[in-house]
């Protein structure tokens, strides 16, 4: 079996070139979240395209193409610069309207105990021609490479997510808090699961 060959680059210095291709493998992955706005990934692309701050995400290439994506950030950073009539533009005014709502309340709100210095790992993704080839564990292993950091948390993880939690866990992260949802029995989930992992100081 010939080994995948995963490069990680961080999503502004592969370039605006890019923008449209990352934004793809975003609302893929996520796109069971985004049923209420469309279930057109398409449509979904051309409304958030925009809006990713490219700077916050990390992006696996195979042979060039984006292969898996992650986010991280610290303190009060945020992911996304939404521009409503944008958003308006491709998916109407009403649903146009709940997705600018959605994004700004969830996904834009930093989760309690942020901080300086303590990263937020999230979004963590994988094109379907790609799962279980390491994708995942290359972005994770190059973010906990990271300089700057020592602590690591992955919030609010579906428990249903098996396959992402048993990576979680290879890596050294450990389950310390568990959330239950209103309706998540309805969206096939049970309850959310957070994720953190503190690196030992390595002596030089």
């Amino acid at each position: 079996m010939v080994e995948t060959v995963v490069v990680v680059a961080r999503g502004d210095a592969l370039g605006e070139a890019y923008r449209r291709r990352i934004t793809e493998v975003y609302v893929r992955s996520f796109a069971e979240d985004f049923v209420a706005f469309s279930r057109d990934t398409g449509k979904l692309a051309d409304a958030f395209e925009h809006m990713l701050l490219l700077e916050r995400f990390y992006v696996a290439l195979v042979d060039g193409e984006p292969a898996g994506l992650a986010s991280l950030t610290e303190g009060d950073q945020t992911l996304f610069a939404p521009h409503w009539r944008e958003i308006r533009r491709h998916l109407g005014l009403v649903r146009g309207l709940l997705g600018y709502v959605v994004i700004k309340r969830w996904f834009m709100r930093p989760f309690d105990g942020a901080r300086p210095g303590l990263a937020e790992i999230g979004f963590v993704a994988t094109e379907p021609a790609h799962q279980g080839r390491g994708v995942a564990t290359a972005l994770l292993r190059h973010l906990l490479a990271l300089p700057g950091y020592r602590e690591y948390v992955l919030e609010d993880i579906k428990d249903t997510n098996a396959p992402a939690l048993a990576v979680y866990a290879k890596l050294g992260f450990t389950v310390y808090k568990r959330r239950e949802v209103r309706f998540a029995r309805r969206a096939g989930f049970t309850e959310l699961v957070s994720m953190k992992l503190v690196q030992n100081d390595e002596a030089d």
